[in-house]
């Protein structure tokens, strides 16, 4: 009989694979699926197959293959323990206990500097964003995974974190909150993440917003959210069209009941966010430039 030890070393890459979940994109060390716990269009499930621990960006939580089934099978761990015991998972490329304690898989910031690779220029083409305006948000982050190097578009957090995307990552550095902008207003507005704040500000050509901004960086983290909300008259949500996007705004609702809370994910409710929204809408610029104006905020 596999003791825990043992199960936690059964590669979550296996299970999901026997789920019909395969990466979007992988490397020998990670790859990125779309999540198997929430509906997504950018894959923001990492799996990291050295430590054989997964982390769900969306969510802001993760753990091990034991975790993993509690969450998609929605049973308790003694009950993931017995499915993972009768399961008939043949491990390709088992690890083990002294393959965890030596590869490092730790994200360690380098350097920010201003945003200007043409890697990450054109990726924000891709996604519509202002590139003007993202400068001004956003740095150019470098960090490194163990010996390796790598670049990113950062967003920085108010705990000194930074949210990091690129073509090809979608990950972050901790620690891991949310970023507030305070402009004395009494209204806020809320972002899921900071490529729907920079979409938001690339629709109203605006990198000087006169409203409070809070970005969620995950909507795991409504609740750390919630004293700078709260004393707002009015929060205005640009939330995900999914079941986490619902939920965060039902807490904020719940949880700021003073305040008027305004949902605007009607204005983009056939797309997933705010920026699937803009990127639909850029061969018809005269329609953004329309709903630019009916926008409330």
């Amino acid at each position: 009989m596999r003791t825990i030890q043992d199960i936690k070393l059964i590669p979550i890459r296996d299970y999901l694979a026997q789920r019909g979940v395969r990466p979007k994109q992988e490397n020998n060390r990670y790859g990125f699926y779309l999540s198997p716990l929430r509906e997504e269009g950018d894959a923001s499930f990492k799996v990291d197959y050295s430590q054989n621990m997964w982390y769900d960006f969306g969510l802001g939580r993760g753990g091990s293959i034991i975790d993993l089934v509690m969450e998609v099978e929605k049973c308790n761990f003694q009950q993931a323990v017995e499915r993972l015991q009768s399961s008939n998972i043949v491990p390709s490329n088992i690890v083990t206990s002294q393959t965890l304690h030596i590869l490092p898989s730790s994200l360690q910031v380098v350097g920010d500097y201003p945003l200007r690779h043409p890697a990450l220029i054109n990726y924000l083409d891709s996604r519509a964003i202002d590139t003007a305006i993202a400068k001004k948000i956003c740095r150019e982050v470098h960090y490194s995974v163990g010996e390796h190097n790598y670049f990113a578009i950062g967003f920085r957090n108010d705990y000194g974190g930074w949210e990091l995307r690129s073509e090809r990552f979608k990950g972050c550095s901790t620690p891991k909150h949310i970023t507030t902008i305070d402009n004395g207003s009494d209204k806020a507005l809320v972002f899921e993440g900071f490529m729907d704040f920079l979409s938001y500000l690339t629709i109203k050509r605006n990198d000087s917003p006169t409203c409070n901004i809070a970005v969620l960086n995950s909507v795991a983290n409504v609740q750390k959210a919630v004293p700078f909300l709260a004393r707002h008259r009015s929060i205005y949500t640009f939330l995900d069209n999914d079941d986490a996007g619902r939920k965060a705004l039902s807490e904020i609702e719940r949880l700021c009941p003073r305040s008027e809370v305004v949902n605007q994910s009607d204005f983009y409710r056939r797309h997933k966010d705010l920026n699937d929204y803009l990127r639909s809408q850029q061969p018809r610029k005269r329609v953004v430039a329309k709903h630019r104006r009916g926008m409330k905020l």
